[in-house]
């Protein structure tokens, strides 16, 4: 058997995948940084704009040492 998966996933699916908090994806949604889709009251994110999304965003340069 094969591994499906999701085509879209909800906001609190997208900030647990990501690592990124939902405050942070909604105000990317709202900078139109990242394309949301509704489907009557519920948002949807495609998984195929959150890996673009995480692209785009810049590279570290390692100089900053984690905490």
């Amino acid at each position: 058997m094969t591994d499906i998966y999701p085509f879209a996933v909800s906001i609190a699916e997208a900030a647990k995948i990501t690592g990124l908090g939902r405050t942070s994806i909604f105000a990317a949604i709202k900078r139109r940084e990242l394309v949301a889709r509704h489907a009557g009251r519920r948002t949807l994110l495609e998984t195929s704009e959150l890996r673009r999304f995480i692209a785009s965003l810049p590279k570290s340069d390692g100089s900053q040492d984690a905490a």
